[in-house]
């Protein structure tokens, strides 16, 4: 079960329990809380509509799984690398292979929201991330791979 919230409806507090990991929008009934019956009949069902707020580092795409954007350098790509990534319960490991190349997406299966009828993954999309100043040592390190890299043309296939 999720968190119990009270409302203060027609003057009166009323709990209204959440559904774990519910999503934005999602309607909660409680039962008899709502306006008062027609000629002194029970009151009817109080529908409340949940908004989620959003996070600072995740984001959600549809009920259960989560979305991050993660930067690694040029090298982590190239090379392939090990890195730690936030998770709503701490931090796990992901193997980067070596070659991966920007904009793409690993599942850390099981690490997403947590509702009622499973557990979403998370979604990690990797980015490089280019540094805005280097060292001269970097810089001399860069010229030597782009000498190294002599003849390669990743736009090839764009005809240009």
């Amino acid at each position: 079960a999720g968190p119990t919230k009270e409302l203060v409806v027609n003057a009166k507090r009323v709990k209204v329990k959440i559904p774990k990991g519910v999503a934005d929008g999602t309607k909660v009934r409680v039962k008899g809380k709502g306006a008062p019956g027609v000629d002194g009949g029970p009151p009817g069902d109080l529908i409340v509509k949940v908004r989620v707020g959003s996070h600072p580092i995740f984001g959600r795409k549809g009920k259960r799984d989560l979305t991050i954007d993660v930067p690694i350098t040029y090298t982590e790509a190239a090379l392939g690398a090990a890195i730690s990534i936030p998770t709503l319960n701490g931090s796990s490991k992901i193997k980067i292979p070596a070659g991966t190349q920007g904009g793409t997406t690993m599942k850390l299966s099981g690490k997403g929201v947590e509702t009622a009828k499973g557990t979403g993954n998370l979604l990690v999309t990797l980015h490089i991330a280019v540094p805005t100043s280097i060292s001269d040592e970097e810089r001399d390190a860069l010229d030597a791979l782009r000498r190294a890299e002599d003849g390669w043309n990743p736009r090839a296939h764009l005809g240009v």
